[in-house]
């Protein structure tokens, strides 16, 4: 199925520097299937923070060291939609009026995929070969559901693991309130939609919340904490790799016959 695969990994900021985990998850679930992984030293921010503040010129910098350092990659793959939506649909419209760069940027925007979905539809995977003895539910983040179309993919990926127990989250597809940004700027109402998505995740009682961007679960988690809640939260790629060495353990503890 991914056979002679091979793909750049684009690890993110908040990745990179706040939760190296879900980097080190990603890699061992591709690697799992097969997959050839290079990580090019010299990635940097997308640019999408001076993007969203109207810095375009700081931008379009950024976009153009991301294109050097990816440009002739097979695959792009990277655990945040977020970031994917930023190369995939702004990086093109930044350079709308140079007909060559565009060309250029909307090719290697066809190659950029966000990590769930390079599982399920790059390398096709829809059964995941691992276990969870956990309650799980999930939040569909706004740049992945809206920008790239996310949305069945990880739920089948979810629902395919052994004992796992998905509970569908009441407003799964209504934003947690981050936005980047939009928290810092609009801080009063950010805190409102926070309260309403806290609220939607206790009554699923799930015991871990899963979402494909670390921004979201960082926005989420916090809430969660300061109210004193037990629910964890968990990106799709630790999830995943957890199932892995959860069904590797279960097999080594079964008797021999």
């Amino acid at each position: 199925m991914s056979e002679g695969k091979r793909a750049r990994i684009f690890i993110t900021c908040l990745v990179d520097f706040l939760f190296p985990s879900v980097g080190r998850a990603m890699v061992k679930v591709l690697r799992h299937y097969g997959v050839e992984l290079e990580f090019p030293s010299g990635q940097t921010c997308c640019g999408q923070p001076a993007f969203n503040a109207g810095f375009q010129g700081q931008a379009r910098e950024v976009a153009l060291h991301f294109l050097d350092v990816f440009e002739d990659s097979e695959a792009v793959v990277s655990p945040s939609g977020s970031c994917v939506a930023m190369v995939k649909e702004y990086y093109p419209g930044l350079f709308s009026e140079d007909e060559e760069l565009k060309s250029r940027f909307d090719k290697l925007a066809s190659r950029t995929w966000e990590f769930s979905q390079y599982l399920t539809e790059v390398l096709g995977v829809s059964d995941f070969p691992g276990s969870s003895s956990e309650s799980l539910t999930w939040h569909d983040c706004c740049h992945s559901l809206r920008g790239l179309g996310i949305e069945e993919g990880p739920r089948k990926l979810l629902h395919s693991l052994e004992g796992a127990d998905l509970r569908e989250l009441e407003d799964s597809r209504e934003c947690c309130g981050f936005g980047g940004l939009f928290s810092v700027k609009f801080d009063e109402i950010s805190s409102q939609m926070l309260k309403n998505k806290l609220a939607c995740i206790e009554k699923s009682g799930a015991d871990c919340l899963v979402a494909t961007d670390c921004s979201c679960l960082m926005h989420m988690a916090g809430g969660l904490e300061k109210t004193g809640s037990g629910i964890r939260t968990r990106h799709l790629a630790e999830v995943l790799a957890g199932a892995l060495d959860e069904k590797a353990a279960g097999l080594q503890q079964e008797p021999a016959p």
